[in-house]
């Protein structure tokens, strides 16, 4: 999403945060004309927020307030629709720091899901950079096209390329600036992702189980090419304060995945 987009009117189509500001509660809604929702605290038409700034007030039906914004990333990601199991914006903020995915870098991921590693990496290699995805399902490609259409706007992002490919048939690119694979056996394609990585290119995996951790982390030895291999997960955990009480919450983000980065040089 452009900066252009970003300073006008909601328009017909996008999504937007209706956030109660009492309890500061959020609800996720995309804008139809003829739409309204249905709140405990009343009624609120879409045409009443159509055509409105971000941050703008909404009253409901029953005069309570509400506020108007357009998603960030992360809340889009929570809210969009999914037919899968996504990388969740913790790891995500991670995958494209420590894969120093940079502007204008060419990167390639699989399989795209519901989309939410794709959104990332667009808006990180930027409009001079690339994404190619492989996705062997059509219907997780609608579901992902969707997705980020309903963020981007209308259209495929020119720096997008999906192929409806099995990514354990081969990777067919070469010069690749990072790899990013969130499939359950990427020890299959260690070869692979080596000679499609340019020198000093990073590969990255995603996995659920430290067992499979390990498979790939030993395959990644065996291959001389690797170095610099590391394996983590992240955990979160929000604070309450309010006036003199502060404490942990008392749920946490805590096991989603672990990364697991390496990166390509010469056999030694």
């Amino acid at each position: 999403m452009n900066r252009e987009r970003l300073t006008q009117p909601i328009a017909e189509g996008e999504s937007i945060i209706l956030l109660d500001p009492e309890d500061d509660k959020e609800f996720f809604y995309k804008m139809r004309a003829k739409g309204h929702i249905d709140l405990h605290k009343g009624k609120i038409l879409h045409a009443e927020i159509i055509g409105k700034p971000e941050g703008a007030v909404v009253r409901t039906s029953k005069g309570d307030p509400f506020l108007v914004f357009r998603p960030t990333l992360f809340q889009f990601i929570m809210h969009m629709k999914r037919d899968t199991q996504i990388i969740y914006p913790k790891d995500l903020a991670l995958i494209l720091f420590y894969a120093d995915i940079y502007p204008g870098s060419t990167c390639l991921e699989a399989g795209i899901g519901s989309g939410s590693l794709t959104l990332a990496l667009l808006r990180a290699v930027g409009p001079e950079g690339k994404v190619i995805s492989y996705e062997k399902r059509p219907e997780f490609i609608e579901r992902a096209t969707k997705n980020i259409q309903l963020l981007l706007g209308d259209g495929a992002p020119p720096n997008l390329e999906v192929k409806l490919r099995d990514i354990y048939e081969g990777i067919e690119e070469q010069g690749i600036d990072r790899i990013i694979l969130d499939i359950p056996e990427p020890w299959q394609l260690v070869q692979n992702i080596a000679q499609s990585l340019r020198p000093g290119g990073i590969f990255v995996g995603y996995l659920p189980t430290i067992i499979q951790v390990k498979t790939l982390v030993d395959a990644l030895r065996e291959e001389k090419r690797f170095t610099s291999i590391h394996a983590f997960e992240a955990l979160i955990r929000d604070w309450h304060i309010e006036g003199l009480s502060v404490r942990p919450d008392h749920r946490m983000v805590a096991h989603t995945g672990f990364i697991t980065l390496a990166r390509r040089g010469e056999a030694p």
